[in-house]
């Protein structure tokens, strides 16, 4: 039986090509987070960048810091293949591992950088390996996706079954608790919502498939969902229509955090 983890990391494999044009949450998220991160009086010599994707946020660190080791570490070979052909000021390093076990010397990183990955992970084991790994004083800056999001298509679904076609997401105050318990410190977390608008349902499930994300929760549908079942939700989901749109809400947390002295 596949885990979940394997299941995630097999859809993102394949979504490295199509990744890009599809990822509009992912690039405002990202810019937005490079943006909150107080960096002025860091000279970081480590830098990573854990659910890198397709490289965006390395070279961004990677021109921020010339002199550092920036690592862009992803699970999916596909992702890490898109960032390699990212050519321009690369020099970044690629690692292909799992961030819930990194595979880096306790202590040796200065700065992590995660955009929308903790998500598909569990976050008590990606933010233990976090502080295991982080230089005294060492930072964390962060984003990932709250309960809130994608509210619009759980509704539309609930209307048609009861099996669950869209993830469960985390909400602060489990982050906090999970913070907590790695042993990091000094959190700074807050929440922007994000809609993207949509002429039909269909869009919306393409743009999901192109970057990678479906739904990994229990009682999820274990086998293709039918014409007619999608024509339902899709029926549901025009409740949400407004002026000739369809919405989609995306919660993003940032957080932002410190490893102890």
């Amino acid at each position: 039986m596949m885990s979940p983890g394997n299941t995630v990391r097999r859809s993102f494999d394949r979504a490295g090509a199509s990744y890009d044009a599809a990822a509009v949450l992912q690039t405002v998220a990202r810019e937005s987070l490079l943006r909150r991160l107080d960096l002025a009086n860091m000279v970081p010599e480590v830098i990573l960048d854990a659910g890198a994707g397709t490289g965006h946020a390395s070279e961004a660190l990677q021109r921020r810091f010339p002199e550092s080791q920036v690592i862009a570490l992803d699970s999916a070979f596909g992702m890490l293949r898109a960032a390699d052909r990212r050519g321009s000021v690369r020099g970044f390093h690629l690692l292909c591992a799992d961030a819930e076990h990194l595979p880096l010397v306790a202590g040796s990183v200065d700065l992590i950088v995660s955009n929308l990955m903790l998500q598909w992970c569990n976050p008590d084991a990606v933010f233990t390996e976090f502080r295991r790994v982080l230089a005294p004083h060492g930072r964390v800056g962060f984003t990932t996706l709250g309960p809130g999001t994608l509210h619009e298509l759980r509704a539309a679904w609930a209307a048609v079954d009861s099996n669950s076609h869209v993830n469960r997401f985390i909400a602060m105050h489990d982050l906090l608790a999970a913070l907590a318990r790695a042993g990091l410190e000094s959190p700074l977390l807050d929440i922007e919502r994000h809609t993207v608008t949509y002429t039909k349902v269909y869009e919306l499930a393409m743009d999901l498939k192109a970057i990678g994300a479906q739904s990994i929760t229990a009682g999820r549908s274990k086998g293709l969902t039918g014409p007619r079942k999608f024509a339902a939700m899709e029926a549901a989901y025009e409740a949400f229509r407004c002026s000739g749109r369809l919405p989609a809400t995306y919660e993003v947390i940032f957080g932002q955090v410190r490893a102890p002295p």
